[in-house]
């Protein structure tokens, strides 16, 4: 059974091209634009792995993650911090709001 991913970045281009790479890959995806639609799509779709921007509108990935991890069935569910303006300290950062990895 193929493995589900939601990709959440607010930027198009990038987000096509990671849903691409996946898909050529045999994942299954779901996408979600801003960081209100993160939890909904995840909530709805149970992905396998979430890969999550920092900088989104609405919510961050921060507060997404804290939210996430803060219902049970995401306990278990890696999500991964991905950013294109990484600063210094983002990474202990990213770990204490939750993320698996950066």
């Amino acid at each position: 059974m193929p493995r589900k991913v939601l990709i959440v970045e607010d930027n198009q281009d990038n987000r096509e091209l990671v849903v691409k790479v996946l898909k050529n890959k045999g994942y299954i995806t779901a996408e979600a634009v801003d960081g209100e639609d993160a939890i909904e799509k995840a909530v709805a779709e149970k992905p396998d792995l979430i890969l999550l921007d920092i900088s989104l509108p609405k919510l961050d990935g921060y507060e997404v993650a804290k939210r996430l991890k803060s219902m049970e069935e995401f306990l278990e569910i890696p999500i991964v911090a991905f950013t294109a303006h990484a600063m210094k300290g983002d990474r202990e950062k990213v770990i204490v709001a939750g993320f698996e990895g950066y």
